[in-house]
């Protein structure tokens, strides 16, 4: 463009009270009128990468469509999914996962109070336990975990390279350290010796906890504690070769700590992560009884 036509453009913005780089995107949207709609859906593509990432290739269409209703885009799952499918964008598929108990003991076995009601509508009510494994360049290491069945949580863990009774009795330090119990509290696990062990047992009792076990052969009794080791190992422990157990402590940490109770979003409790479910659900309740 010449000097003179500058001059007039800079007369007609004041005019007018427009910026010259907003007449100048004006401009080019009237030659292609396509061309907003194509900026608009590179920026939804910009932000559903970074969700995409940030979940550090986790999430599917549902979460990161969660993610985009959040920022505040209008936009459909549907459309989404087809952008994912577009930008090769596919959350890292299932793997088998295989659960192993020492339930062939003579220890006292206590009877199923759960009986998979797993829709609990108050924090400790029903607390799940449970142990896994990762594999690491030294070796084993396993995992003892306790999720709080309200909001899918996981307020206790221990990480040792053995799974002897004080593996668990660490978790359940830390559960008990963290939260408010009552003797309305159900403790929930399997029939695996360590949760039977004198020393847990007393442990639950002293804190005046109710004791719950599943049947035998059904796995299904404590699935949602079963369901986040398999999430773990599938978006994370599946996906790095750890050298030491060091790291894979820390990895596992910062997994629980940072991702899954902040920030991962769970289907059961409305796509909200366990940490901001509690919130919103506390504010609820404290806006009800003031």
């Amino acid at each position: 463009m010449d000097h003179e036509n500058d001059y007039t453009v800079e007369k007609m913005c004041k005019v007018l009270d427009v910026s010259r780089s907003g007449y100048y995107r004006w401009k080019l949207r009237i030659k292609n009128p396509n061309l907003e709609k194509q900026m608009y859906k590179e920026e939804v593509c910009g932000k559903i990468t970074k969700s995409f990432y940030e979940s550090t290739g986790t999430y599917g269409s549902p979460r990161v469509y969660k993610d985009l209703l959040d920022w505040d885009y209008k936009i459909s799952l549907k459309t989404v999914s087809r952008y994912m499918n577009q930008l090769g964008l596919k959350a890292t598929p299932t793997e088998k996962y295989v659960v192993t108990t020492d339930s062939n003991h003579t220890l006292h076995i206590y009877p199923n109070l759960v009986n998979r009601q797993f829709n609990i509508t108050e924090p400790n009510r029903v607390w799940v336990a449970d142990i896994t494994y990762i594999w690491t360049m030294e070796g084993w290491l396993y995992l003892a975990s306790i999720m709080d069945l309200y909001s899918r949580k996981i307020i206790g863990w221990s990480l040792d390279s053995h799974m002897r009774k004080e593996l668990p009795l660490q978790a359940l330090e830390n559960a008990l350290n963290s939260r408010a119990v009552s003797d309305t509290l159900i403790h929930h696990s399997d029939r695996g010796s360590q949760y039977c062990s004198n020393d847990y047992v007393k442990k639950l009792k002293d804190s005046e906890i109710q004791i719950s076990m599943s049947r035998k052969g059904d796995p299904y009794d404590n699935a949602c504690i079963e369901s986040f080791h398999a999430t773990l190992k599938k978006e994370l422990v599946y996906r790095t070769k750890y050298k030491t157990r060091a790291e894979a402590r820390k990895a596992i940490a910062n997994y629980i700590i940072s991702f899954y109770n902040e920030r991962r979003r769970h289907s059961t409790i409305g796509y909200l992560s366990p940490n901001v479910y509690e919130r919103m659900t506390l504010l609820v309740r404290t806006e009800k009884i003031s």
